[in-house]
């Protein structure tokens, strides 16, 4: 005796495709949404950048080729001369010396008293609001401020350092003739403003490392500076070469200290403090000579382009160096 299946209602005994219903509007709103949401979140920042920032690049390319009249705001095209002339500039040159010694004499310590500062408020201490807030106050303080308090910090005859140094016995120091000593002193305004802002950023990468590397190092026995060597700075090594990149693009670009450090603002009677964007405005708004200015704005363009493509081809070679798998050699 065989027993056969009944067959289940609607169905055909010839197999073949299925036919899937139209999707409905709701999910083809709900496809597009997942598609093409992201690139409408950040269409606004790129139409911003195009009017403020891509356009004005365009437009200065265009000024550093002609010989621009300002007042009848058209120029004639006269190829690359701005471009041969800022190049043979010597006082070009000086504000490009400048402006790498000042970027190192201020970079260079920043950053390390920033990590310093920023291991320190990652400690358990009391007040970590109260301290944390506090490194960032300096940022606060206007700029042009910050340059008067320390031009007359740093003065020749009546600054609170000579004096010092004077109630020791030791001689004064000429902080607005030598080139060094302005440096230095146009060095520490930078450091006094970015320094609080650069050890948040560093404190932000500590508070995201897992604890439990840190317990796992002092079971082993390692002190507190090896768990900061091996521990901590290999885990904020991404965070710190952004503050290394931001850095770079803001020391080459500083202008508010240089340019109020004395009553004149031209960068010292021999451009000793001179910098390329003190440079940039003394040719544009002091000779009135745009097309030089624009051509000074692009050559500074490109050592920033330089200077950030050796930084990304560093950051790129340090990653790979981490992330490589390394192998053993086993002796045979």
């Amino acid at each position: 005796m065989t027993i056969t299946e009944p067959k289940a209602p609607g169905r055909d005994d010839a197999p073949g495709p299925r036919t899937t219903a139209p999707p409905t509007w709701r999910q083809r709103v709900g496809r597009w949404d997942v598609k093409y949401s992201p690139y409408v979140y950040i269409a606004p920042f790129f139409l911003v950048f195009a009017v403020v920032g891509m356009f004005p690049i365009i437009y200065t390319a265009v000024i550093s080729l002609q010989d621009w009249d300002l007042v009848r705001n058209t120029g004639t095209y006269i190829g690359f001369e701005n471009f041969t002339f800022v190049l043979q500039d010597r006082e070009f040159w000086l504000s490009l010396r400048n402006t790498f010694s000042i970027f190192l004499l201020s970079s260079v310590p920043q950053i390390i008293v920033a990590t310093f500062i920023a291991a320190m408020l990652d400690k358990n201490i009391r007040a970590k609001t109260f301290w944390r807030m506090g490194v960032l106050l300096p940022y606060v303080v206007a700029p042009v401020a910050v340059a008067l308090i320390f031009s007359n910090m740093f003065g020749d005859r009546y600054g609170l350092i000579n004096s010092l140094l004077n109630d020791i016995g030791l001689s004064s120091i000429a902080w607005h003739v030598d080139v060094i000593p302005s440096h230095v002193a146009i060095a520490t305004m930078v450091n006094f403003r970015w320094t609080g802002y650069n050890a948040l950023i560093l404190l932000a990468a500590m508070q995201a490392i897992p604890r439990d590397l840190y317990e796992a190092a002092a079971i082993d026995g390692a002190s507190n500076f090896r768990r900061f060597i091996s521990v901590t700075v290999p885990q904020i090594r991404p965070t710190m070469i952004f503050v290394i990149i931001t850095s770079t693009i803001g020391g080459l670009q500083i202008f508010d200290e240089p340019r109020m450090y004395d009553t004149t603002g031209q960068g010292g009677s021999n451009n000793q403090w001179e910098t390329i964007t003190l440079y940039l405005y003394n040719t544009g708004w002091g000779n009135f000579d745009f097309g030089r200015a624009a051509a000074v704005a692009w050559v500074l363009f490109l050592i920033i382009i330089a200077i950030g493509m050796l930084n990304f081809a560093v950051t790129r070679r340090l990653i790979a160096g981490d992330t490589a798998p390394k192998v053993k050699k086993v002796k045979k």
